[in-house]
C-alpha cells in the first residue's frame, strides 16, 4: 500500500494525542499520588501499566506525560519552523552578502546540539521546559533554514515570479505569498520527522534534570526515577520506553508518508 506509512503514522500519532486530550479529563488515579502500600506492583485491574517506587499509578503517569511532551515537542518545533522558514526564505530570495551571513549563522546553530544547548542556556537560565523547548528549537531551525533557502532558490527564477518582478509586486509580497508557499510541502514534512527528534530531545532533556521539571510527570522524568529499581520491577522504565518508541516511530512513519504523498515521482 502506497500511503501505509501516512496511515500508520497517523494512527499512531492520534493515540498519542488523543492520551494526551484525554489527561486533561480524566486520569484513573492522581499521578502525583504515593501509594507506599503498592510499591513497584506489576500491572493489575487495580494498575493496568503497574506503580512505580513510590506507588504512583503508571497509566496516569503516562497518560499526563504524554501532555507534556506533546507540549514541548510542537512548541520548539513551531518555533524552529517559523524562525528557519523566515530566515532560509531571506537568505534564497535576497542572496549575495545577505545569503552569506544568514546562512554562517545558520552553520553556527548547527553545530550545537539540542543537550549542549540546553547546558550553555542552563548555566545562564534555569533548567527547565522553558529552556528545553528554546535548545531544541534553536538545534531545530538549521535544517528548516536550509529546506526553505533550497526552495525558494528555485522557486524564484520560475516565469511568474520573474513576471511579478516586471510588474513592480513588491517583494515582501512576491516571497511570503508566492514563493514561500511552494516550500510548504517539504517543511511539513519536516516538521513532522523533527517531532520525532523532539520528543526524544525533550526525553533526553528531561532524564539529564535539564528538561521539565522533576515534580511533573514526563516520560524522561518517569525513565530517569526507575533506573535505580530495573533488577526490581521493569515496569516504571519499560511503560515511558515503550511510549517514547511509539510516539517517535509515529511521527517518523508520518514524516515519510508526508513526503511519499508530496512527491509527485512517488
Amino acid at each position: 500500500m502506497k500511503r501505509a506509512n501516512l496511515v500508520v503514522g497517523a494512527v499512531l500519532v492520534g493515540v498519542v494525542a488523543a492520551a494526551a486530550l484525554l489527561s486533561f479529563l480524566w486520569v484513573p488515579v492522581d499521578p502525583l499520588k504515593m501509594n507506599f502500600a503498592s510499591q513497584l506492583k506489576p500491572p493489575s485491574g487495580a494498575y493496568p501499566l503497574g506503580t512505580d517506587h513510590f506507588g504512583r499509578d503508571l497509566l496516569s503517569r503516562v497518560l499526563v506525560g504524554a501532555r507534556s511532551t506533546l507540549y514541548v515537542g510542537f512548541i520548539a518545533v513551531g518555533l524552529a519552523l517559523s524562525v528557519g522558514s523566515l530566515l532560509g526564505a531571506l537568505a534564497g530570495y535576497l542572496g549575495g552578502v545577505a545569503d552569506e551571513v544568514i546562512m554562517r549563522l545558520v552553520d553556527v546553530a548547527y553545530a550545537f546540539p539540542a543537550i549542549l544547548m540546553a547546558l550553555l542556556l542552563a548555566a545562564v537560565y534555569q533548567p527547565g521546559t522553558l529552556t528545553a523547548m528554546i535548545a531544541i528549537g534553536i538545534a531545530t531551525v538549521p535544517i528548516f533554514a536550509r529546506i526553505a533557502r533550497a526552495s525558494v532558490l528555485s522557486l524564484k527564477e520560475r516565469e511568474y515570479v520573474e513576471a511579478g518582478r516586471a510588474l513592480g509586486v513588491n517583494h515582501g509580497r512576491l516571497l511570503f505569498r508566492h514563493i514561500l508557499p511552494g516550500a510548504v510541502g517539504p517543511l511539513v514534512v519536516q516538521a513532522s520527522l523533527s517531532l520525532a527528534v523532539a520528543v526524544l530531545a525533550e526525553a533526553a532533556l528531561s532524564f539529564l534534570g535539564l528538561g521539565t521539571p522533576p515534580d511533573v510527570p514526563s516520560w524522561g522524568n518517569m525513565l530517569r526515577e526507575a533506573q535505580g529499581f530495573m533488577t526490581m520491577s521493569p515496569y516504571p522504565a519499560l511503560v515511558p520506553g515503550l511510549a517514547i518508541v511509539w510516539t517517535v516511530l509515529g511521527w517518523s512513519l508520518l514524516g515519510d508518508g508526508l513526503r511519499d504523498w508530496w512527491d509527485p515521482r512517488g
